[in-house]
């Protein structure tokens, strides 16, 4: 009798215990989501006030006097820039950013993952000194070599053009290569050999074993690729001069300095710069997820 009443009492510390950590848990999560959270409805809901509202003190979480939609109707027909064919500064900025990331990213991804290939299953001399030279290459900052580039790029003549801002990224990225070779070495080496006994060259395995079966984590780095040079701003600010050719994130600042302390213009022109990364992320998450997850299980 005893004992079934320490059983029984050892069963409720435990399940209380399991809750607590379990309130505890979700409690920390939700403070921290809100330090995330918090500030993008700070920003939608500016962006729905009144220019008056928005500078009401003190703060108000709902529109007080309405909500209003004419930022984004100065975000998305306005045209800072001089273009003179009738198109937004802001859409020709998003077009431009296009024309500069995703020819980067998908070539650099390519590269990247047949870079992460050959250290993780070939066998060649050298293999773990060049990897070692990849990974001193991560620790460098990139501000270091701004200006040899720039000078390159100026003798080249391409400065005030998309090619400095594309062309470095189609090599591919020292930490796309790190993390898709992690999650290469966890396929296993017997397919690639049974492919190889059919006949199957390297290409041939890379191209038809490797890539279907690392589907995520090459989205994966495919939307953190997307992400960084969708938000690049300093790269665009020194190599670009010409407003027409200005990404977002340029065109963006455009109306910062001319919309002054019209903060609903401002807020409109940021929510519309997130829309395209968070409508991605929404529609990738599944692959992302298993992609950060399943890098470097073996």
């Amino acid at each position: 009798m005893r004992n079934e009443n320490l059983i029984r009492k050892s069963k409720f510390h435990y399940k209380w215990k399991s809750y607590l950590q379990t309130i505890l848990s979700y409690t920390f999560l939700i403070l921290l989501s809100s330090f995330i959270i918090i500030p993008f409805y700070v920003i939608f809901i500016t962006s729905v006030k009144s220019r008056a509202d928005s500078l009401s003190i003190p703060f108000t979480w709902l529109p007080s006097q309405g909500w209003h939609f004419d930022g984004y109707f100065s975000v998305l027909f306005s045209d800072l820039s001089g273009g003179g064919d009738g198109t937004s500064t802001i859409i020709r900025g998003f077009m431009n950013t296009l024309i500069v990331v995703i020819p980067s990213t998908l070539i650099g991804l390519l590269t990247s993952a047949l870079s992460a290939y050959a250290f993780a299953k070939l066998k060649f001399k050298g293999k773990k000194i060049g990897f070692g030279v990849l990974l001193v290459t991560m620790m460098i900052p990139g501000v270091i070599m701004l200006v040899p580039s720039y000078m390159v790029y100026d003798a080249l003549g391409l400065v005030d053009s998309f090619f400095p801002l594309m062309v470095p990224g189609m090599f591919g990225a020292a930490a796309a290569v790190f993390f898709l070779r992690q999650f290469f070495q966890g396929i296993p080496d017997e397919l690639l050999e049974a492919a190889t006994i059919d006949g199957m060259g390297e290409l041939g395995i890379f191209f038809k074993i490797m890539l279907p079966l690392s589907k995520p984590a090459l989205i994966a780095q495919g939307i953190l690729g997307f992400i960084a040079g969708y938000n690049d701003y300093f790269g665009p600010l020194i190599y670009l001069h010409d407003p027409k050719k200005y990404t977002l994130q340029i065109a963006l600042s455009y109306f910062e300095g001319t919309y002054v302390n019209d903060w609903p213009t401002v807020m409109a022109g940021a929510v519309i710069t997130l829309v395209p990364t968070i409508v991605i992320f929404l529609i990738a998450q599944k692959y992302f997820v298993q992609g950060i997850t399943m890098t470097g299980f073996k």
